[in-house]
């Protein structure tokens, strides 16, 4: 199944972009799914119908779905308090009502990973077509899965669970109740959700679509945007230009817009694989103003980028690790060594990467960034590296 993750600065159309996708795609005959976790139901008022918790067909061959972050974060904590319930006695804590359970900021961003995930897994629809939210949200959205895999990893190891016939001994030597087996049971479930929702985003078959209307606004999102997904190994497939005005436009008060998208969209086509889309005068609504936007469909590019381990040890002695960075800048980037993983910050993002295994026998012997790539050099440590005759 190919998916599509759509996102952009908000108010920039990615929404109306991720309703016109999905339908050019089941007019020509793919079974689509197309998701969204706006609270309003703004992906409802492009497509000019009813969207809900419940996935409906909304046009022959394509089905919208707004899962309902509201009621999944009840079923949750309602289930994690029964499965609690001893600690909670313990505390002397009392337990909360459904009914009085509100979600959590990001829980909307939650749901719409887990619908992602069970979309994916259902295998019921031959392209995904999601409805990110603004970008800095959705960038945190795509980071999430491996950042909560790490904390699980960290604070409930798995190799901790063979003591687990030690458990009651451990806990009478220590006089504090040990973690319980369904603690570690719970862990393994959200390690497992998270890992499936981590390989679709990751898969070769889903690409991220960025969508901004060309201004400077709309410039500095897609800069910024470029650069966070870069550091998690991911890069737009193509950069949807919305709301572009006609040339014919150009005359009046219209001239000074007209001049600067003409401007922005020529610095885009250096660097990023542009489809301007029209601006049709009015916001679009239903099948007939959808189709007329004529939207980028899908094609066979991928969004991942390889950070490959170049062999320089006859030549220079060292490793060195490729890591393209569009759009870094020197005096913004910092890595830090932290036993096998490498943190690396490109002015407000950052990434704990893990090292390809060959590193982790290395010590970092320097960095250097050149023409958008950071390559950072790893000197084989004597007392780990295998030695040869």
């Amino acid at each position: 199944m190919r998916t599509i993750l759509i996102t952009g600065p908000g108010g920039g159309g990615r929404t109306t972009v991720a309703a016109a996708t999905a339908l050019a795609a089941a007019r020509d005959g793919t079974r689509t799914l197309v998701l969204s976790a706006d609270r309003t139901d703004t992906l409802g008022a492009a497509l000019d119908t009813v969207t809900g918790p419940v996935p409906r067909e909304v046009a022959p061959r394509l089905t919208a779905w707004r899962p309902d972050a509201a009621e999944r974060f009840r079923e949750d904590l309602t289930a994690f308090q029964a499965r609690a319930s001893t600690a909670f006695d313990l505390l002397g804590a009392s337990r909360l009502d459904p009914e009085e359970l509100t979600p959590l900021p990001g829980a909307e961003e939650l749901a719409l990973l887990r619908a992602l995930r069970d979309a994916a897994l259902a295998e019921s629809h031959d392209l995904l077509v999601v409805d990110l939210p603004p970008i800095p949200q959705a960038l945190a959205l795509l980071a999430l899965p491996e950042e909560l895999r790490r904390y699980l990893r960290r604070l409930l190891p798995a190799e901790r669970q063979a003591a687990r016939a030690l458990r009651p001994v451990l806990g009478r030597l220590a006089g504090v109740p040990m973690p319980a087996e369904w603690l570690y049971e719970t862990a393994a479930r959200w390690d497992l959700e998270l890992a499936a929702v981590e390989a679709v985003v990751a898969d070769r078959d889903t690409v991220v679509r960025l969508v901004a209307e060309p201004g400077p606004a709309g410039a500095d999102s897609v800069r910024a945007a470029t650069l966070a997904l870069a550091l998690r190994g991911l890069r737009p497939d193509v950069l949807v230009a919305g709301r572009v005005l006609p040339e014919a436009a150009a005359e009046g008060w219209l001239a000074g817009p007209v001049a600067q998208q003409r401007k922005v969209l020529a610095e885009w086509r250096e660097s990023y694989d542009v489809r301007p889309v029209a601006h049709l005068g009015h916001d679009p609504r239903g099948a007939d103003d959808l189709a007329a936007l004529d939207v980028p469909g899908v094609d066979g590019t991928t969004s991942t980028v390889e950070w490959t381990v170049a062999d320089r040890l006859a030549e220079d002695g060292v490793l060195v690790w490729h890591l393209p960075l569009p759009g870094a800048i020197r005096d913004e980037l910092d890595l830090v060594r932290r036993g096998d993983e490498l943190v690396v910050t490109a002015g407000r993002f950052r990434r704990i990467v893990p090292l390809p295994s060959a590193l982790r026998r290395c010590t970092v012997a320097g960095a250097a960034l050149r023409e958008g790539e950071l390559r950072v050099r790893f000197a084989p440590d004597p007392d780990l590296w295998p030695r040869t005759r």
